[in-house]
C-alpha cells in the first residue's frame, strides 16, 4: 500500500492545489490529512471544499486551529498574530464548514499505524515534539511502531530503539527497520517552517517499510496578495517566503 500524508494546509489553496496534483501523480492508494485545514491563509472555505472532494481520504484529522475556530480549544496560548489570523476565519468561515470541523478528531489508528495531529501523548492538549525530553515522553503512547504526526510543520523523523536510545532524521528518503519504533513529523502543506519554503508532503510505502518526503513549489505571491487584501497580519504574508 502506499499512502499520501499531507497536513497543516492553513488555508493556503494555492499550496493545497499543487499538493494533491503531486499525490495524484504517485500512484498512492489512500490520502490522510492530518490536522489544521484553517488559520493562517486566505482560503479557509475553498480547502475545506477542496479536501470534502478529494477522493481517497480514509481520516481527516482536526488540529489546534481547526478546534479553535468552533469553539473547542483554548486561544489564550496563540500568538497575537495567529489570534488575529483565527478571528478572521471564524468572521468567514462557512456554518457547514464549521460543523464538519466540529466532527473531526485529534488522533486515530487505521491499518497499522497511529496518526495525531501533535502527538500521540495527550493529543487534545496540542503538544509539541520539539526536544529530547518530549520525543522520549512520547515513547510510552506508541502503540504502533509507527506514528505520523504534523503541527510543528518540520519535516523530521524520530527513530527510537528505546525511550531513551533514539535518534533524528531529516532528508528526503528512509527505509525504516522493523525492530524500531517510529514518529514521523510530515512537515506542512501551506506553511513551512523549515526554511524551505516549498510545501510538503509524506508517501509511505508500506511494501518497502519506506517514507520520502516531497517537496513542491507553489505561487506563494499569489497567496500573499490575497492575505494583503483580506488584512491578514504583514507578519504572516512574510513568513510564506522563508518558509519560517
Amino acid at each position: 500500500m502506499r499512502y499520501a500524508f499531507f497536513s497543516d494546509i492553513h488555508s493556503n489553496m494555492e499550496a493545497f492545489s499543487v499538493v494533491l496534483e503531486d499525490i495524484n501523480n504517485s500512484r498512492v492508494d489512500t490520502l490522510l490529512f492530518l490536522g489544521d485545514i484553517v488559520g493562517y491563509g486566505p482560503n479557509p472555505n475553498e480547502c475545506i471544499d477542496m479536501l470534502l472532494q478529494t477522493p481517497g481520504v480514509a481520516i481527516a484529522l482536526g488540529g489546534n486551529h481547526d478546534w479553535a475556530a468552533v469553539g473547542m480549544t483554548d486561544t489564550s496560548y496563540f500568538n497575537p498574530f495567529a489570534k488575529e489570523a483565527l478571528d478572521w476565519t471564524v468572521e468567514n468561515l462557512k456554518d457547514e464548514h464549521k460543523e464538519f470541523l466540529k466532527r473531526t478528531r485529534p488522533a486515530d489508528n487505521i491499518d497499522h499505524f497511529q496518526v495525531a495531529h501533535s502527538s500521540p501523548m495527550l493529543p487534545e492538549e496540542w503538544r509539541y515534539i520539539l526536544s529530547y525530553p518530549e520525543a522520549s515522553a512520547n515513547y510510552p503512547f506508541l502503540t504502533t511502531d509507527l506514528c505520523f504526526i504534523g503541527h510543528s510543520h518540520m519535516p523530521l523523523v524520530i527513530d527510537y530503539t528505546s525511550q531513551t536510545d533514539f535518534t533524528t532524521f531529516r532528508g528526503d528518503r528512509l527505509e525504516m527497520k522493523p525492530d524500531r519504533k517510529y514518529i514521523v513529523n510530515i512537515g506542512s502543506v501551506g506553511q513551512p517552517r523549515d526554511g524551505i519554503p516549498k510545501s510538503c508532503w509524506v508517501l509511505y510505502d508500506s511494501d518497502d517499510n519506506s517514507i520520502t518526503y516531497n517537496r513542491v513549489e507553489y505561487d506563494i505571491k499569489a497567496v500573499q496578495s490575497k492575505m494583503v487584501i483580506a488584512g491578514l497580519p504583514k507578519y504572516l504574508v512574510d513568513r510564506l517566503a522563508s518558509g519560517k
